[in-house]
């Protein structure tokens, strides 16, 4: 029996968003996971995309692609919008050489949980660090459904020899001494407890690391998913609101609020205290 074609446009979304035939089905390599409002997933990969986007044109601008943006905007500029025009635009863009997206939605198949992969040149650290300062500063988060974004800078199976493994990859700084502090995320996992992982953690950490729970100059970020496990290593974690982007708006916002009022509450009082001349004939008199 053939399917409607309402069908098989339902076939092509699951419960966490849009998994197309670009979708990757697991979670794999570098990236960010983002928590977002129950029931917009699909909403907050594409909105995550034009950020993400944005940002990476920023921070690693790549030539190709900026040629190729350049020469289409030109083609639709000379061809102009006649049926043969079109057609030599779309032969022209099937031979075109194929540009790699940067970014690519991998499926959590979990409500409110979001996983985007980088590809390199992306660092998703330092990705996620440059658009949580510039909500801090602005109070402009550019999204709409999404809550957090927690960067990772690699994955593995969430079993403890690949947890080793990973992190000694990803904590190699021989030259510098830190203070650390570890701070350990687990959803829908119930394989290894909290005490294995951070015990395995600790254990490859460089031994000029030293364990400060109070005033930590680092973090390891640690988050495991189901099977998965992400770790990456930061600064300003805890200024960031740990890169809740709403919580740090809401902070700027609320700051600017204040001040604009509090100067609005002085010049009142200002006035106040300025003698009328009704108090000056009372005093004549």
């Amino acid at each position: 029996m053939s399917e409607t074609p309402q069908q098989s446009r339902k076939r092509k979304y699951r419960s966490d968003g849009p998994t197309p035939t670009w979708a990757k089905r697991t979670i794999d390599g570098p990236g960010v996971w983002a928590s977002c409002v129950k029931g917009k997933e699909k909403q907050t990969v594409g909105e995550l995309y034009d950020l993400f986007e944005s940002l990476a044109s920023e921070l690693w601008p790549t030539e190709g692609r900026d040629q190729t943006e350049g020469h289409r905007s030109s083609e639709d500029e000379d061809l102009g919008g006649d049926l043969e025009a079109q057609v030599a635009r779309e032969l022209a863009a099937i031979k075109r050489p194929r540009i790699e997206k940067r970014f690519a939605n991998c499926q959590t198949n979990t409500p409110c949980v979001v996983f985007i992969s980088c590809r390199p040149p992306v660092d998703p650290v330092k990705l996620i660090m440059t658009h949580a300062e510039n909500v801090r500063k602005t109070g402009v988060t550019r999204t709409k459904y999404t809550h957090r974004l927690i960067p990772v800078s690699g994955t593995c199976v969430a079993n403890l020899s690949e947890i080793h493994s990973l992190c000694r990859r990803t904590f190699s700084d021989p030259t510098q001494a830190h203070k650390y502090k570890i701070e350990l995320r687990t959803r829908n996992h119930n394989t290894l407890t909290r005490m294995d992982i951070i015990q395995e953690v600790a254990k490859c950490m460089p031994g000029h690391y030293m364990v400060d729970l109070d005033d930590p100059e680092v973090f390891i970020l640690v988050e495991v998913f189901k099977s998965v496990c992400g770790v990456s290593i930061l600064r300003d974690y805890y200024k960031l609101q740990k890169f809740n982007v709403m919580t740090l708006a809401n902070e700027k916002n609320v700051v600017d609020d204040f001040e604009r009022g509090a100067g609005r509450v002085q010049g009142k009082e200002a006035d106040d205290t300025k003698p009328t001349g009704v108090a000056l004939t009372s005093e004549s008199t």
